[in-house]
């Protein structure tokens, strides 16, 4: 499951823009990122491989350039979004060029699900970015998070989260738009060692557990204004709380999921 702020190299927001020239140098590091990240499964023992494109309109990933031993999910909106494919019975998910959750400090381009859009979101009144968000969709279906990559902000979040998966700093963040980072081909080896030794962990049942929460799932958005949040609050079931805040109760986490993408997509009309 693969994003594109936490793709080595990426500091800024012309980085992973479609419309900004330097957008086509980074998708083409993203692609590499991620065949890192296949060929170190394959290594590992993996025997399929679905790749999903999560970064913007999710077409970021050069299919041409793809490991052959691996399938696409290109494409939006699909029904689970940045881990389509995790529904079909996946028994592992690898989270390549990940970014941490809005307003961490030390992170590039830090946010969560909308830039523009989302200041925070509780799953169940616990904090979380998109790490714990799809972690979540993928506990449903009893799949674990083997490995994340990115700045060293959001392999902490996942690690404080999720337990001790196996992490790759790509990059190490001084502000929102500033980082060390590794060169493309260092951070690719990187990638491609701890994703055969996420899958290899796998395999010899020491994973660790797939991230559940208790259903009913209580979800609740911060959005950036109340204009955002009238707008949200058309959604049937959701409840306003405050200016700025909207609660919807779903059954479990698919559920949660598609609710809270609807709610955001109502904010941002």
């Amino acid at each position: 499951a693969a994003d594109m702020e936490g793709i080595s190299g990426v500091t800024n927001w012309d980085q992973v823009s479609p419309e900004h020239p330097e957008y086509e140098r980074f998708r083409r590091i993203m692609t590499a990122e991620v065949n890192a990240a296949i060929q170190g499964a394959y290594a590992g023992g993996a025997l399929e491989v679905t790749v999903s494109d999560g970064h913007n309109l999710a077409n970021n990933i050069l299919v041409e350039e793809l490991d052959r031993r691996a399938r696409l999910n290109s494409g939006t909106p699909a029904p689970f979004s940045m881990v389509e494919g995790v529904q079909n019975g996946v028994d592992g998910v690898l989270f390549i060029g990940y970014h941490a959750r809005a307003g961490t400090r030390n992170a590039i381009l830090d946010h969560t699900w909308s830039s523009k859009c989302v200041l925070n979101l509780w799953l169940n009144e616990l904090l979380v970015g998109e790490t714990g968000l799809n972690a979540a969709v993928c506990g449903h279906f009893n799949t674990p998070v083997l490995l994340v990559s990115g700045d060293q902000s959001v392999c902490a979040e996942a690690a404080e989260m999720l337990g001790p998966i196996e992490t790759v700093v790509v990059k190490h963040a001084t502000g929102r738009m500033a980082a060390e980072c590794l060169p493309p081909a260092k951070a690719q080896e990187s990638i491609r060692q701890a994703a055969s030794r996420a899958v290899k962990h796998l395999a010899q049942g020491q994973a660790v557990p797939p991230f559940k929460l208790p259903a009913p799932i209580q979800v609740v958005v911060e959005l950036f204004s109340g204009e955002m949040a009238d707008k949200a609050a058309l959604l049937p079931g959701a409840k306003r709380l405050d200016g700025r805040r909207v609660e919807i109760q779903a059954a479990n986490m698919p559920e949660a999921y598609r609710s809270f993408r609807a709610a955001v997509t109502l904010a941002r009309s």
